[in-house]
């Protein structure tokens, strides 16, 4: 799963992932978040009722014996130690490959796909720079949620004067990072354009799958002995 943007404003979507971790997560071997599974998320300090209320869900889905691997997206990319460990996740690096089903599959959040949209990708290396992390980090609680609204007003605005092809996937990106890493299947999310691509890669068949986000319904991809499925259902 990605792209949930868990937000004190949208409590259908908390309710509707509570229930996926009951009724679905629960039962599998390892449930992988992708990314964005919060609106925003301005340090492992966090001490908002949903950022404890969702930390406290995935730890009893570890504890429960199913693992739980997270990748960081741009909206909750400071999610750090702390929140791994009382989560229970692990943290993925921002490209990870592993074994899925005896294939080996490349898992990423997928705006660093987005090549096209140069304003977007100065702004992820800015962000993603330890030194401004840890200036960021260093503000008082409210400050940091302050600047988080700001930067979603600011991103709000951006997105809708912006072609949608620009914020889409770069398709040489795509083959380089999966030429780079040696995989056939690529599994991403961000983009919020859920949807199976099967193409041809150096002559030889390759899929990429785009994850939904949680807005209108919620998605996930399930994985198991007789194949993989990109799922939709009612938040």
């Amino acid at each position: 799963m990605s792209d949930l943007h868990l937000d004190a404003d949208r409590p259908e979507a908390t309710r509707a992932f509570h229930r996926f971790l009951k009724q679905r997560a629960a039962g599998a071997e390892a449930l992988y978040v992708l990314g964005d599974l919060f609106e925003a998320w301005v340090g492992d300090d966090d001490d908002s009722a949903l950022a404890q209320e969702v930390v406290e869900a995935l730890a009893r889905l570890t504890a429960g014996g199913t693992a739980v691997f997270f990748a960081r997206g741009n909206r909750d990319f400071l999610a750090g130690d702390d929140f791994a460990r009382r989560s229970g996740a692990v943290l993925l690096e921002d490209a990870s490959v592993v074994a899925i089903g005896g294939e080996r599959v490349l898992l990423m959040h997928g705006d660093s796909l987005c090549t096209d949209d140069h304003d977007y990708q100065q702004f992820r290396a800015m962000v993603r720079d330890p030194k401004w992390q840890a200036q960021f980090l260093a503000l008082p609680l409210a400050a940091r949620r302050a600047l988080a609204a700001q930067a979603r007003d600011a991103s709000r605005l951006s997105t809708s004067g912006k072609p949608m092809e620009i914020m889409d996937v770069n398709a040489s990106a795509v083959a380089e990072a999966m030429r780079f890493y040696g995989v056939r299947r690529l599994i991403h999310g961000h983009t919020h354009r859920p949807a199976v691509h099967e193409f041809e890669l150096d002559g030889a068949p390759a899929v990429r799958t785009v994850l939904g986000d949680w807005f209108r319904r919620g998605w996930a991809l399930e994985c198991d002995s007789q194949g993989s499925r990109l799922t939709a259902f009612d938040l």
